[in-house]
């Protein structure tokens, strides 16, 4: 059987990309959330480690550099730029979502040092970070009303029209096939 869904946005991916991703879309968005197993099984929730964040803009040279030797120098330097940059802004507003870094005494968040950086600048929590992350994102999913959360239901293919994706083609676990159209397409 095929059933045909028709939404705004459609999010492959129920993680921390995903979640955020559907968090960050206006309440006017008609917004479809998959994922292939449950909410509380997804990758997300097995990451341990932090999230490096710019302490202060003269962190900024030493994070990039830190960054681009970690990429092999792979990695283009304007992008590994905004996500510097950007980096404060995210942490801030994870911290207004409820997500429970680790603080120091006087509230200030923790920082460890992982990886490639040559300074302390990954906040995290306890050794769940993945965890606690994602799950205050999905929280929050499920309170929004404009968005819809799928379980059990795989992306298998793209729908494209003349090199433009439409959506995707879905299945879910009793074999239901659904080609959910929608605006935009974002696989997390």
């Amino acid at each position: 059987m095929e059933k045909h869904l028709y939404y705004d946005v459609v999010i492959v991916g129920a993680g921390v990309g995903g979640a955020y991703a559907a968090i960050q879309l206006p309440k006017t968005k008609k917004v479809l959330v998959i994922c292939k197993d449950d909410l509380a099984t997804c990758d997300s929730m097995l990451a341990q480690g932090g999230i490096s964040v710019l302490h202060d803009d003269g962190d900024f040279d030493a994070y990039v550099e830190d960054t681009m030797r970690a990429g092999h120098y792979e990695n283009r330097r304007e992008n590994v730029e905004i996500m510097v940059r950007e980096s404060r802004a995210i942490i801030n507003h994870l911290l207004e979502l409820g997500v429970p870094f680790d603080k120091q005494p006087d509230g200030s968040l923790q920082y460890t040092k992982e990886g490639a950086h040559s300074t302390a600048r990954i906040c995290f929590h306890k050794d769940i970070t993945g965890k606690a992350i994602t799950e205050t994102l999905q929280e929050h999913l499920k309170k929004m009303d404009h968005v819809t959360v799928l379980e059990f239901t795989t992306m298998k293919d793209i729908l494209v029209e003349g090199n433009v994706c439409k959506g995707i083609v879905a299945e879910t676990k009793d074999g239901e096939i659904l080609h959910i159209y929608a605006k935009d397409t974002i696989l997390a």
